[in-house]
């Protein structure tokens, strides 16, 4: 014919078909003769079929052409390609003819090593031709090029055929007559037929092949893929739908899994796969509605467009009798409530259906139940992996710390991985340090993160607008603060609502994937987290939309109902508000109920609360509230001594003595200059913390405040008695005992009490300590709850006893103090109790006994970090250990000792350790 193929038409090119022959359809005419002769058991006429068919093809489809749309079609087609040259081989083994197919199976499998399919025929072709060992090595190469390449298992076909090579089933043999193609060796009704074409007389024929291309760079979740194979297991004997769902926030690679995954199962559902994106987060368009799809999906079934019907139910009714027979897989992207999937669930069937959603769809069933997928953020490795795969290898091989910090910055959220990948990826001349460095900026990060098409901000944004406007109103304010995770009473302190209001709120928020669940604190109380991109999205909605005032007022909030907790936590622990002096902070009211759920344990609260108190220590300062802060941290004395969080306690209290100090405010200045000595006391700093405590001193008495004075004079006394001045440190705890006594501050009676008892017992007055130890041990008793003042009372009694030779008393004593101290996990106690015991074994002669309860005190006294203890310890085990016999191993404990007291400066120890020295010279 004279007349153009192509020709140029308003608005651009048009192809005549009339009278001419295209390839494609007469491939897709071949491929649909092929699966009728399959189906109606002529194996030999499908082989012929499928071989003319693929006769047609003369290279890859549209070669020379560019262009991504081009590029895509082109994938699709070597897809259909494949899969009819797979389905040939399919009839071609079950005509017997394996010996013939072995060189092009192998060739294939080189040049395609992840088809399966192919990988099954070529190993079965093998077994058939007599080359057992052969198929054997091919399945165990397979196995490693898939754990090696994809981090998983070939499927379970490939390892039944595995296992009934190993075992010859004769099930396994070649056929004895040409058959019709049936089972796992090749079914053109159990394996992939060819995709769809779009001609008008083989409609009835028509096999959708819809998924969109597969993921580039596609990185990490092995189980998660593993977890959604449970939907294809058992596939050719089930007769109802299975139906998974993957949940997770925005960004999170939900779709990408769903694809992934699809592509790898395809050849289960050889009657199509369809897909269809709901758009139910989509800020441009409307929701896809479900008559739409069903429309949509009836015409790639095969029903012809007249035939649709007009009305839902009517679809809904033809959509199902359609989908009763077939194996379909139906991909549902981007749902957001279970009404817009109701209608495209098939009703019977082995067809599958796979939901992604940013909400959990409550509604929506899962078979089987370990379909329901939620996708956590990627491991740090996997984000390293995926970078590198858009960027470069090499180039994410010469900055490993760069790339493991920008994965971190990145919150390990694939969609903000591929992005910054691929601004590395176009900028050459960046470095991965550069890139970091702009992403570290806070303020600027998100801004960083969405640039170009894909932006990380307009992904919350979409799930954003949906959220109820009381739910949104706290997720705004959950971005005021600082604290790395929160139980629900935070909430509720926000938004001044009760707590089960505040927790109904969260659960949204957490079902909507905004917030997280982190577990189940040692308090019994749920607590929640935000990913660090969502923190700073959150951050900026509430800049944005919250007036200046009402967010000062949700910090205040919350900063004085954590005040009002620790500071009752604190009482309860010492028996009363002793031992501190107390600010004028208003505390915020708070729920008995709520507060003796919460304070059941006090030590295991401020354990659970740690590092959110820290937090707001530090955001409270920033803020301007240093009565606040100072008060915080006071409150939190007990939980920095007893379980040893020293660096945590200097930073508090550094925090809030500027506030204190740029507030002009004097009193809270001294008692964070208090705090700060007690740190260098606990590390034995003699030096430092003597400076803390007269600075300390001076501002106590600048503000008039007699407490504040006497708690820094007991203090210092400690130091005196450190260093050997028995007569300074006895005076300044006879001029402190009237004060505390007249302020009711019962547990600081009990402490001088028992510090008099150590200095009598260090000057040989064993007589006289008893007696003032057993006056202590009586005050906290009327105390009743301190029990840390009651186990240091028993333990200085116990040392009472042994320095007087009352060897099982000493024990009873020290026992009643190791009980106390090991419950509440007080470290330094638990120390100086174990030292305690130690000697009193050695005397009593249970030297073994001794040698074991030495050993771990010096463990625990090494992870206090209490240098004082430490050489106690070294002391009483370097003299155990000569006295043993054992004099190099005592001379090295000893020479250990010494060095310790020198450093802190301890003259009385220093001569104890040297006098011990001489005597084993």
């Amino acid at each position: 014919m004279d007349e153009e193929v192509i020709a140029t038409e308003h608005p651009g090119y048009v192809l005549r078909v009339d009278g001419h022959a295209l390839d494609s359809v007469t491939f897709g005419e071949l491929v649909a003769e092929a699966e009728a002769a399959t189906r109606a058991r002529r194996p030999a006429d499908a082989a012929r079929a499928y071989a003319a068919a693929l006769a047609l093809w003369r290279g890859p489809a549209l070669a020379g052409v560019t262009g991504q749309l081009v590029e895509d079609e082109a994938a699709r087609w070597q897809e259909i390609r494949i899969n009819a040259y797979e389905a040939m081989t399919g009839v071609q083994l079950a005509l017997g003819q394996h010996q013939l197919l072995l060189p092009e199976l192998a060739a294939m499998v080189r040049e395609h090593p992840l088809r399966e399919r192919t990988r099954y025929h070529l190993i079965l072709a093998q077994y058939r031709s007599g080359r057992r060992a052969e198929a054997m090595e091919s399945f165990r190469e397979a196995r490693r090029r898939f754990i090696d390449e994809l981090g998983m298992a070939p499927g379970p076909e490939l390892v039944e055929l595995h296992e009934a090579i190993l075992r010859d089933d004769p099930a396994l043999g070649p056929p004895s007559a040409p058959q019709a193609v049936d089972g796992a060796a090749g079914s053109a009704q159990a394996l992939p037929t060819a995709a769809k074409t779009v001609v008008p007389s083989v409609r009835g024929l028509i096999v959708p092949s819809e998924l969109p291309p597969d993921v580039p760079g596609f990185a990490g979740r092995s189980e998660e893929l593993a977890a959604l194979d449970a939907l294809v297991e058992g596939v050719g004997d089930r007769h109802a739908p299975t139906t998974g769902l993957i949940t997770g926030v925005a960004g999170i690679g939900k779709t990408g899994l769903a694809v992934r995954w699809a592509h790898r199962v395809s050849e289960h559902f050889p009657d199509g796969r369809l897909f269809a994106d709901l758009r139910g987060y989509d800020e441009q368009q409307a929701p896809t509605a479900a008559g739409d799809i069903l429309s949509r999906f009836l015409r790639s079934l095969g029903v012809e467009s007249d035939v649709v019907p007009d009305g839902l139910e009517d679809r809904v009714a033809l959509y199902r009798s359609v989908l009763a027979d077939r194996r379909v897989l139906l991909v549902l992207d981007n749902v957001r409530t279970f009404a817009q999937i109701r209608p495209l669930l098939p009703g019977s069937g082995c067809c599958t259906v796979l939901v992604t959603s940013r909400d959990q769809l409550e509604q929506f069933v899962t078979w089987p139940q370990s379909a329901r997928v939620h996708l956590g953020l990627l491991p740090e490795d996997r984000s390293i992996e995926l970078i590198g795969r858009i960027v470069g290898e090499a180039r994410i091989a010469g900055a490993p710390e760069e790339a493991t910090r920008l994965a971190e910055l990145c919150d390990r959220l694939p969609l903000a991985l591929r992005i910054a990948a691929a601004r590395l990826a176009s900028k050459p001349h960046w470095s991965v340090r550069h890139l970091v460095a702009r992403l570290s900026d806070e303020r600027r990060r998100l801004d960083e993160l969405s640039q170009g098409e894909s932006q990380v901000r307009a992904s919350f944004e979409l799930s954003y607008r949906y959220l109820p406007k009381d739910a949104a109103r706290l997720y705004r304010f959950l971005g005021l603060l600082s604290v790395a995770d929160f139980t629900a009473w935070v909430g509720a302190a926000l938004m001044d609502i009760e707590v089960l209001d505040a927790e109904r709120l969260m659960e949204h928020l957490v079902d909507t994937q905004f917030l997280q669940v982190v577990g189940v604190d040692c308090t019994g109380q749920l607590r929640y987290r935000f990913h660090d991109l969502m923190r700073l999205y959150a951050g900026e909605r509430v800049r944005e939309e919250e007036p200046e005032g009402d967010r000062w007022a949700a910090c205040d909030r919350v900063f004085r109902t954590f005040l009002a907790i620790a500071d009752q936590a604190y009482q309860r622990e010492y028996g009363g508000a002793f031992g501190r002096v107390r600010g004028d902070a208003a505390r915020r009211d708070i729920d008995p109920v709520l507060l003796e759920e919460l304070l059941a344990s006090p030590l295991e609260w401020f354990e659970a609360e740690r590092l959110p108190l820290v937090a707001v220590v530090e955001q409270s300062a920033r803020m301007g509230m240093d009565e606040l802060a100072w008060e915080l941290v006071a409150s939190m004395e007990s939980l920095f001594g007893f379980r040893n969080y020293l660096e945590d306690w200097r930073r508090c209290s550094e925090y809030a003595l500027d506030a204190a100090r740029i507030a002009g405010n004097l009193r809270g200045q001294a008692v964070m200059e208090h705090e700060l000595g007690a740190v260098e006391l606990r590390l034995r700093r003699l030096t430092e913390a003597t400076e803390w405590y007269e600075r300390a001193l001076v501002l106590y008495t600048e503000a008039g405040e007699a407490h504040g004075r006497a708690l820094v004079l007991s203090g210092l006394s400690l130091i005196d008695r450190l260093r050997g001045e028995y007569g300074r440190a006895q005076e300044r705890l006879r001029e402190v005992l009237p004060v505390f006594r007249a302020v009711a501050d019962r547990s600081s009676e009990s402490y001088v009490l028992q510090s008099l008892a150590q200095c009598a017992l260090d000057q040989g007055r064993p007589e006289e300590a008893l007696d003032l130890c057993r006056a202590a041990i009586r005050v906290c008793e009327g105390i009743g709850v301190d029990r840390r003042s009651l186990a240091q009372a028993r333990h200085r009694l116990a040392c009472a006893h042994l320095a007087l030779g009352h060897l099982d008393t000493a024990e009873i004593e020290f026992t009643r103090a190791m009980e106390i101290v090991r419950d509440r996990s007080d470290l330094l106690g638990l120390a100086y109790t174990l030292l305690g015991l130690a000697e009193t074994r050695l005397l009593a002669g249970s030297a073994e006994a001794a040698e074991r309860a030495f050993l771990e005190g010096l463990d625990v006294a090494r992870r206090t970090r209490s240098p004082m203890v430490e050489g106690q310890i070294l002391l009483a085990l370097g003299e155990a250990r000569t006295g043993r016999g054992r004099e190099e191993e005592g001379r090295e404990h000893l020479t250990d000792a010494l060095a310790i007291f020198r450093r802190i400066g301890s003259p009385p120890w220093e001569e104890k350790v040297n006098a011990a020295l001489n005597r084993g010279a």
